[in-house]
């Protein structure tokens, strides 16, 4: 297994240097990203701090990921969900430890699935239920 990362700071820290050096790059993703993130070093830190305290309990991210995500609705589309996914699996398969790579995989799964609810899926209105 040598050249793999387990999920430690150290591991995350290289993760997501690598994995957002490539979110810019993709066609796709990229010009979303880099237009809605003015500072990518210190944007970069608290991605970090986000994983670190999702993976490893570390309490580092003091954020509000749906907040952040629901300010770009009108460019982010279900389908670039499955685009970061696509690419985040790549990436953790490529440079994470089997294991550490699917438990990365999985997590990032449930909270794509979780911003997507919040992003994009609404309630018919009390109008709308008594019209139908």
């Amino acid at each position: 297994m040598s050249g793999f990362a387990e999920i430690d700071e150290q591991g995350l820290e290289r993760l997501i240097a690598l994995f957002y050096a490539r979110v810019r790059e993709d066609a796709e993703l990229g010009p979303i990203f880099n237009a809605a993130i003015p500072d990518w070093p210190e944007h970069l830190d608290k991605l970090t701090a986000f994983w670190s305290s999702v993976m490893l309990t570390s309490g580092r991210y003091k954020g509000n990921p749906v907040a952040a995500h629901l300010r770009h609705t009108g460019r982010i589309t279900p389908a670039l969900f499955d685009r970061w996914l696509s690419l985040w699996a790549m990436v953790t398969e490529g440079v994470m430890a089997p294991a550490a790579a699917a438990a990365l995989q999985a997590k990032a799964a449930r909270i794509a699935e979780s911003l997507q609810l919040a992003m994009f899926f609404k309630l018919p209105s009390a109008q709308d239920r008594k019209a139908a």
